[in-house]
């Protein structure tokens, strides 16, 4: 249906105002298609802080309503899927309207969380913006232009032709309709029956149109005699926690459902392969001490990151990820290590591992497991990486099987040292070893068995001889 000219140009006028409308902007005095307006407040919407992220959590504001912000200044602390991160101020003004108090929760991307107004105005009276949308244009507009939906063609059926299709309770929209002017008559009805011959045949009682449903409360379940036996499936019953058969639903953080989500796209999406092998720990024990006689600290796991590292790059067609086109090589290699915080597994990464030393390394390492706790982690930290590395040995496990984190090739799963008793070769006497044991788990489509084999023993020589390493 086509608009007269005059009427597009005052609905456009209201959808897509022109940059010359605006009379004054110094002085803040606005005016749209002639009507004085007041400034247009500014908006604060659900960002996106991390690829993946589809909706967050508003955790704290840390400016309250009334607040000067400065462009940079700190508003609040968002839980993205990943960790929580600071949302900062892009623009000077005055915090006018908080929409999303705290502990919001699944909060949309492209959500409307806070309005903010400029200095000086009065931001106890902003108001909020409705949504602008082609019916409320629709309605500044004569009525005669304004385009008119026509609802779908209702059903005619005969009265033997209604009885049958609701005594077997048939659907009259999968009637094909043969009467006179589309009227469904009996034997239209009758022919549908036969290519259901097993739909019900009790009454259905057609509910009122007119009457809205009224929400009724659901009335918690009594509880199961002494002796009885469980509910199947089991219920949530709110106010009877301990009843046998019932369960106790857990919101899911965000940084969960990511979990969820990534482990089970790994596990359907990438074919596993694992290969196990022992390392003898004994030269890093005495270069542990020996560094530790001159105050530098540092852990076995920061060993195992520099041995991955310096493995990587002996071997570069492991440094790959995976996409919808195929291998993509990687030029830097940078570590993601799992860390456990109270809201899930997160990994952040040391970036160009194998440029650093094994201190260096501790450092960073170190750092960033604190931030991963505290929910401090910015996106660039957690955000990429080439290899990962899961130590449970401090656990101690003593071997198991990871899954990896795409779109990685490889992630390797660490166990707890342990003594083991050797026979020496040379002179026939038994010694202790302290060996452990990792395993690393493949893609496939990426690193073959041949390839997993060489890694592992390669990566074996370097901790087992961490002098071949860059320690500075």
């Amino acid at each position: 249906m086509l608009f007269p000219e005059a009427v597009w140009n005052s609905v456009l006028c209201v959808l897509r105002p022109r940059t010359d409308d605006f009379i004054t902007r110094g002085s803040r005095s606005v005016s749209l298609c002639g009507l004085p307006l007041r400034a247009a407040p500014v908006k604060v919407e659900m960002p996106a802080l991390s690829p993946t992220m589809e909706e967050g959590n508003i955790v704290k504001w840390l400016k309250k309503e009334g607040d000067a912000v400065a462009a940079g200044d700190a508003l609040c602390e968002i839980e993205t899927d990943k960790a929580v991160v600071t949302l900062e101020s892009s623009d000077d003004g005055v915090l006018a309207k908080i929409l999303m108090e705290e502990g919001s929760r699944a909060v949309r991307l492209g959500t409307l969380i806070a309005l903010m107004v400029e200095e000086g105005e009065d931001w106890k009276t902003v108001e909020i913006p409705p949504p602008i949308n082609f019916v409320s244009v629709c309605l500044s507009v004569p009525v005669s232009v304004c385009p008119v939906l026509s609802s779908p063609p209702r059903l005619r059926l005969s009265p033997a032709a209604r009885h049958i299709l609701d005594t077997h309770g048939l659907d009259p929209q999968l009637a094909t309709p043969t009467g006179h002017r589309g009227i469904i008559t009996k034997e239209d009805a009758l022919n549908l029956l036969k290519k259901f011959p097993d739909s019900k045949t009790t009454p259905v009682t057609a509910a009122p149109v007119a009457a809205a449903p009224s929400p009724v409360s659901t009335p918690a379940a009594a509880p199961l005699p002494p002796g009885s036996r469980p509910m199947y499936p089991p219920q949530s019953i709110p106010g009877k926690p301990g009843a046998p058969g019932t369960f106790t639903e857990v919101p899911a953080s965000n940084v969960r459902r990511v979990i969820a989500q990534r482990l089970t796209q790994s596990k359907t999406t990438i074919p596993h392969a694992y290969a196990t092998i022992d390392c003898d720990l004994g030269a890093v024990m005495q270069l542990r001490k020996e560094m530790a006689k001159a105050e530098i600290k540092v852990s076995v796991n920061d060993f195992i990151i520099k041995a991955a590292a310096a493995t990587l790059r002996e071997l570069p067609e492991v440094n790959v990820t995976w996409s919808g086109e195929g291998p993509q090589a990687l030029d830097s290699i940078s570590i993601s290590i799992a860390v456990a915080t109270p809201k899930g597994l997160i990994t952040p990464i040391i970036t160009n591992a194998a440029d650093k030393g094994v201190q260096e390394i501790s450092a960073n390492a170190k750092a960033l497991a604190q931030k991963a706790r505290n929910g401090k982690l910015l996106p660039h930290e957690y955000q990429g990486g080439s290899f990962s590395i899961s130590n449970l040995g401090m656990f101690g496990i003593s071997e198991f099987s990871a899954v990896i984190n795409p779109p990685q090739a490889c992630i390797l799963a660490v166990g707890t040292s342990r003594a083991v008793l050797h026979l020496t070769e040379e002179t026939g006497a038994l010694s202790t070893q302290q060996l452990m044991t990792v395993t690393l788990s493949s893609d496939g489509r990426l690193v073959d068995d041949e390839l997993a084999s060489r890694f592992l023993d390669k990566f074996r020589a370097n901790l087992e001889r961490p002098q071949r390493m860059t320690l500075n």
